[in-house]
């Protein structure tokens, strides 16, 4: 069975996330490949775009604009943090990175932008926002997704 990557597929691969530089993110070619299925939100939907159509053995490389990968960074995801909310036998320096407790009761990660005396700047960007994305992927196996 060759089916090809379409919406409702379950889709196993290896990928890998490198910036313009050259510095690589994230891989795992080399590893066990992952599976997910279209849509479930486990991919960006400007990279699930590029694999519609896509079958196993494809191999292919996209280059992602910020604004179809981690967005812009956005000026109102930095935000002071009075230095009493942070455990005072922390030291703490920019590029440290934080999980913060959201209203909703979830967790963002926010990196130390700037350590003040009294106040504490932190970026809640998501550390890729801003960049071009190369997305490198190697399709290992496309089937029906199974409806739970």
């Amino acid at each position: 069975m060759n089916l090809e990557i379409e919406t409702n597929t379950r889709v196993t691969l290896n990928f890998s996330l490198a910036l313009e530089t050259g510095e690589e993110v994230d891989s795992n070619f080399g590893g066990d490949p992952v599976s997910f299925v279209m849509g479930d939100g486990s991919l960006l939907p400007g990279f699930e775009r590029r694999l519609l159509g896509m079958r196993p053995g494809d191999e292919a490389e996209f280059r992602i604009p910020p604004d179809e990968g981690f967005g812009e960074p956005q000026d109102d995801n930095i935000q002071s943090i009075p230095r009493a909310d942070f455990d005072a036998e922390i030291p703490l320096e920019p590029g440290m990175l934080f999980t913060f407790a959201d209203a909703a009761g979830g967790e963002v990660p926010g990196m130390i932008a700037e350590v003040g005396e009294d106040t504490v700047t932190v970026d809640f960007n998501h550390p890729l926002s801003g960049r071009t994305i190369h997305f490198k992927v190697r399709i290992t196996h496309v089937e029906p997704a199974e409806l739970h």
